[in-house]
């Protein structure tokens, strides 16, 4: 069920990255409904009730042109400029944050929408317009007013969905708005590839191949891996009687006719050439590779965006710590929401719960390492940034229980305090970054640091401290 969910998740990111689908459908919507339409206007205006009918387009041929040619010829113009108004943003968004966060605007809906009603609505009216008949050869005019009339609230709609889109456009190139839209669909893809909440540890499985002959499987095109069909993989391994692991991670560059999985058999010392076809052909349909990474299975793609925002906010060019601050707040929702997840490395087993698969995940460790690396290295020289680092670690120390992960986070506090001690501060802001390193010391310890309430006698490096309950 869960590889069905991820094809669909994967299938469903890949259409949504794509600006022209909506805007082709509205084109044949519109085509369609352009033609058939004059066909029963007729009727249909016998059928209105008197009351109705009144409001329906009432001049004749001539006109009926005018306005739908006016129509059709304002819809281009504006067309035009909300292209050029989407590449410019996407232009602005490369450039001032990442070129990473650009899938964030080309899946915006109300970009697709926006683009389907008025290309839809110049359609529309450019198809009625050919309708249109004057007193020629014997034949009585014809005016679709339905249909005319229907281009007009069209047009009158084309115009509200272009306010619209404006005012939803100048919320959209704000910084918040673009951290908000990338922290939630990093929140999805945790919930897609992590949907089970931690478990106190067992022992780990045993899943090596124990001195069997192992085989290695082969990326048969370079690109990303975007995807693994978990279920195609585990009746392949079913069908040969064997394990297959995937120790290529979804985000990972991979190279045409380099491994990304082993395999060994699990009730013989080898596979046959058969087998050994079979199981290549198979494992080479599941792991999809395409040429850029996308979120729907990609955990570290979010948290990847969210570095890549504070690391270009950090560059001497643009100097916005602030917004460096705001990304790591961010980064550190999500990593905290990730230390109650099971992350890592997953079995999956067959129906007589024989181990058949293993897929490697990112873990709270590597993802750890992934936010910190980079921005303690560009804001090594801002007190703010590695004042928002340390809280981090106290954040997520706070948030895990697992030996290893507490490890992890020592290891990056004492590389932040080596960091800051090659910095010249001044006193106030060494200050502050001696009690963020003392509120890590007291989260490990299962202990959260709050400001002491100040009065006479108490200085400010005082802290009091409450256990977790």
């Amino acid at each position: 069920m869960r590889s069905r969910g991820g094809r669909w998740r994967n299938v469903r990111d890949q259409v949504l990255s794509q600006v022209w689908p909506a805007p082709a459908f509205a084109l044949m919507v519109a085509v369609a409904l352009g033609v058939m339409l004059p066909s029963f206007d007729s009727r249909l205006v016998a059928w209105l009730p008197d009351g109705v009918d009144r409001y329906l387009f009432r001049a004749g041929p001539d006109t009926a042109r005018g306005v739908l040619a006016a129509v059709a010829g304002s819809l281009v113009t504006v067309t035009s400029l909300t292209f050029s108004l989407t590449v410019i943003t996407l232009q602005l968004a490369s450039s001032q944050y990442s070129p990473r966060v650009l899938r964030t605007f080309t899946q915006d809906r109300v970009v697709h929408v926006t683009l389907a009603v008025l290309l839809g609505t110049f359609t529309f009216a450019m198809t009625v317009m050919q309708t249109i008949r004057t007193d020629f050869n014997g034949r009585s005019a014809f005016v679709p007013r339905v249909s005319v009339t229907l281009a007009y609230v069209l047009a009158l709609a084309s115009v509200i969905t272009l306010v619209l889109f404006l005012a939803h456009l100048s919320r959209k190139i704000r910084i918040e708005s673009m951290l908000r839209d990338v922290h939630r669909r990093a929140t999805d893809a945790i919930e897609a590839v992590f949907p089970e909440r931690r478990q106190p540890e067992l022992p780990p499985v045993a899943v090596g191949p124990d001195g069997r002959e192992t085989v290695l499987l082969h990326a048969d095109t370079s690109g990303f891996l975007i995807f693994i069909d978990e279920t195609q993989l585990m009746a392949a391994a079913t069908e040969v009687d064997g394990m297959i692991h995937v120790f290529r991670q979804p985000g990972d560059s991979v190279i045409a006719d380099t491994p990304v999985a082993i395999a060994w058999p699990l009730s013989r010392s080898c596979f046959d050439e058969d087998a050994y076809t079979s199981l290549r052909r198979r494992a080479s349909h599941a792991v999809r590779v395409g040429f850029e990474r996308n979120g729907g299975s990609d955990v570290a793609f979010g948290l990847r965006q969210i570095v890549d925002i504070a690391v270009r906010a950090l560059s001497p060019g643009i100097n916005d710590p602030t917004t460096a601050v705001h990304a790591l707040s961010h980064a550190s929702a999500l990593l905290c929401q990730l230390a109650d997840r099971s992350t890592g490395p997953r079995v999956r087993c067959d129906e007589s719960g024989r181990a058949r698969l293993v897929l490697d995940q990112p873990d709270l460790v590597a993802l750890l390492g992934l936010v910190i690396a980079q921005p303690s290295h560009y804001g090594a020289q801002d007190p703010d940034v590695l004042a928002r680092l340390l809280a981090l670690l106290q954040e997520v120390a706070w948030s895990t229980t697992v030996p290893r992960e507490r490890a992890a986070v020592r290891e990056e506090l004492d590389a932040l305090q080596a960091t800051a001690r090659e910095q010249r501060f001044r006193p106030a802001d060494q200050v502050r970054l001696e009690k963020g390193v003392a509120a890590v010391h007291d989260a490990l310890q299962g202990q959260w640091s709050v400001p002491a309430p100040q009065h006479p006698g108490r200085t400010d490096r005082d802290r009091v401290s409450g256990r977790r309950a």
